[in-house]
C-alpha cells in the first residue's frame, strides 16, 4: 500500500481508502465477511476508513468503531457523515440551511457519531450533502469551530452532490473546509476543472468516491443486472442509465491491458491523478481489499493510457435516479 499526504492536515493516509456504504446499506449484507474484510485491510496497510451515520443508521460506523479498538496500535483515520435533517439525498437548491444542517442537528449527530464510533474524537466529520449557497453563513461555521475548538473533531469535510464538482467552490474558500469528497472515475472527470486546481491551491484534501461508477467499471455489471428492491443500484441502473452504462464500458473494454483488469485499470486511472489523496472504494469481502491494494502497489498508469481514458469523459446532468 501506498501513503499521500492528506492536504494540509498533514495525515498520511492509505491512497487507497475503505469506503463503508455497502456495509450496512446494500442487500446481500453478511457482518461476519465484513468482519474479516476489514481487519484484512487492516492488515494490509489501509488506514483511512469513510462511513456515516446514515449507513445504516449508525451500524457502519459501529463496525468501524470496533475496527479501531481491535486495533489499538495502528492510527486509523475515522471519517463519518452528519446525515441531512430532512433526510434528503442529494440535496436541491431551493433548500436553506435550516431545512438540511441547523446548529442543533450538527451537534446532535457529531455526538451520536461519537457515540456509534466509541472514540473520543472523529478524525474527519463531513456534511453528508451540501448546497454551496450556505458557504457563508455564520451558524454551521460556529458550530464546526466549537467542535474543533473542543477536540471533537480533528477535520471537516463537505461531500459534494453527484456531477456537480462545481457546488462546494465558494465553501472551501472559506478556509473552513479541510476536505472534499467528489466523484471522481474513468467517466465522471469534471471535478478537474475547477475543483482539483482550487484544492491544489488552497491544501484541501481530495477524496475521491464512487471509482467503479457504483459498479459498472467493477466489470460485473450486464445489460440483464437487476438489483433487489431497497438497493440503491436498483434505481441508478435503472431504464435511463444502464444501457448507455453498458456502451461506454463496452467501448473501454478493447483498453485494458492485458495483464490488468478493468477495475484495477479504473482504480489506477484514479491513482494516477496526484490530486487525489485518496480513493474509496466500497467493499464487503476480503476478495475486494486484496485486488484493491495490489492495484496500489501496481501504481499509476502509463501516460499514454491515462490519455487514452481521458477520452472516455462522460458529463452528465444530474436526475432523479442519480441521487
Amino acid at each position: 500500500m501506498r501513503y499521500r499526504t492528506f492536504g494540509r492536515l498533514g495525515w498520511k493516509v492509505s491512497e487507497v481508502g475503505y469506503g463503508m456504504w455497502g456495509l450496512a446499506a446494500w442487500s446481500d449484507r453478511d457482518d461476519d465477511v465484513t468482519r474479516q474484510a476489514l481487519n484484512d485491510a487492516v492488515r494490509l496497510g489501509y488506514n483511512f476508513f469513510d462511513t456515516a451515520w446514515a449507513y445504516g443508521a449508525g451500524v457502519s460506523e459501529r463496525f468501524l468503531g470496533d475496527l479501531v479498538r481491535s486495533h489499538p496500535g495502528k492510527k486509523l483515520y475515522t471519517a463519518t457523515k452528519i446525515p441531512p435533517k430532512n433526510l434528503t439525498w442529494p440535496s436541491r437548491r431551493e433548500f436553506k440551511l435550516d431545512d438540511v444542517f441547523p446548529p442543533d442537528h450538527i451537534r446532535r449527530y457529531a455526538e451520536s457519531s461519537l457515540e456509534n464510533l466509541g472514540v473520543d474524537a472523529i478524525d474527519l466529520l463531513q456534511f453528508h450533502v451540501w448546497e454551496d449557497a450556505w458557504a457563508r453563513d455564520p451558524r454551521w461555521q460556529r458550530v464546526i469551530e466549537d467542535l474543533k475548538r473542543q477536540k471533537l473533531i480533528g477535520g471537516v469535510g463537505i461531500s459534494v452532490n453527484r456531477w456537480e464538482p462545481e457546488n462546494g467552490l465558494e465553501t472551501l474558500r472559506t478556509g473552513l473546509i479541510d476536505a472534499v469528497q467528489v466523484i471522481y472515475n474513468i467517466f465522471d472527470q469534471s471535478p478537474e476543472d475547477e475543483l482539483f486546481p482550487l484544492c491544489r491551491e488552497l491544501g484541501v484534501a481530495v477524496i475521491a468516491r464512487v471509482p467503479f461508477d457504483e459498479g459498472s467499471l467493477a466489470g460485473h455489471l450486464t445489460r440483464e443486472s437487476r438489483f433487489p428492491d431497497g438497493d440503491f443500484r436498483r434505481i441508478y441502473f435503472g431504464q435511463e442509465n444502464l444501457g448507455p452504462t453498458m456502451d461506454r464500458v463496452d467501448a473501454i473494454a478493447p483498453i485494458v491491458p492485458k495483464d490488468s483488469t478493468l477495475p484495477e485499470m479504473a482504480l489506477r486511472f484514479i491513482l494516477s491523478n496526484d490530486d487525489v489523496a485518496t480513493v474509496i472504494p466500497g467493499m464487503r469481502r476480503s476478495a475486494n481489499v486484496k485486488a484493491n491494494n495490489a492495484a496500489s502497489d501496481r501504481g499509476a498508469l502509463d501516460p499514454e493510457l491515462v490519455s487514452q481514458l481521458r477520452r472516455h469523459r462522460w458529463d452528465r446532468e444530474p436526475a432523479s435516479w442519480s441521487l
